[in-house]
């Protein structure tokens, strides 16, 4: 195995994979020698990600929601990576309003993309994981263990991934482990998109309130994620939830 690709021969599927975190980390498998398969929505965005991290990237374009996605992924990913040793679940959909503004499709939205398509995609995917005897790593929040007045909705949907988590790092072991990193604010389009309107002032008071005085970046999250899902490094390491947020769970 060659010194300068340590994941030569491991075989990775990112969810959420053509913007931010999701980018981030098909980027840094990518370096690490992993084939790498990433997921998404937007075909373009998807290709011009690939195009960055290199020719160990294969696309797949679709919604996680859809019915029938999870079984696409799967089968894609046997076709252009000959298998699965590694699920990344970081596709999410983020809406910010207090309770008497916020529309009951919101809820339903983020808990179809950020819970029950990641719980569908390992399920999927589980045949492969526990032959190889892999890893899963959910991309949650900190949304999901902090009260969040004006984003109780978000906050509930990641707390369910939370739970989700380390239910199945019990369930699944030994053969899967099971972990989530959990972003405090992260300079991405989603935190944009999400916060609409109040994103100036919602980002003050998240920087006050933060002991790092920043925000987070997307590589930051990345190098958590591909530290939980490397076979040595954390190979004794289910069932966490490593909040990497600049000290706001502190």
């Amino acid at each position: 195995m060659a010194v300068n690709a340590p994941w030569s021969g491991r075989r990775v599927v990112v969810t959420g994979g053509g913007s931010g975190i999701g980018e981030a980390v098909v980027r840094r498998a990518a370096e690490l020698g992993a084939a790498v398969l990433a997921v998404g929505r937007d075909a373009e965005r998807l290709a011009r990600a690939a195009d960055v991290a290199g020719p160990r990237v294969s696309v797949h374009a679709c919604d996680v929601t859809r019915p029938g996605a999870a079984a696409s992924v799967v089968s894609a990913a046997r076709e252009h990576l000959g298998g699965i040793d590694a699920v990344v679940n970081n596709a999410g959909h983020a809406r910010f309003a207090p309770l008497d503004r916020a529309r009951p499709d919101d809820l339903r939205q983020m808990l179809e993309t950020n819970v029950v398509a990641a719980a569908e995609l390992i399920r999927a995917a589980l045949p492969e994981l526990r032959a190889n005897r892999g890893s899963v790593v959910n991309v949650s929040s900190v949304g999901g263990v902090l009260a969040m007045p004006g984003r109780a909705y978000y906050g509930a949907s990641k707390a369910a991934l939370n739970s989700l988590t380390r239910s199945l790092a019990v369930e699944l072991a030994p053969e899967v482990r099971v972990n989530a990193v959990l972003p405090g604010p992260v300079d991405t389009g989603l935190w944009q998109e999400a916060a609409q309107d109040g994103a100036a002032a919602l980002r003050e008071r998240i920087i006050a309130s933060t002991p790092m005085g920043r925000f987070g970046e997307a590589g930051e999250v990345a190098a958590w994620v591909c530290q939980l899902l490397d076979p040595g490094a954390g190979a004794w390491v289910t069932g966490s939830l490593i909040a990497v947020d600049g000290g706001r769970t502190a």
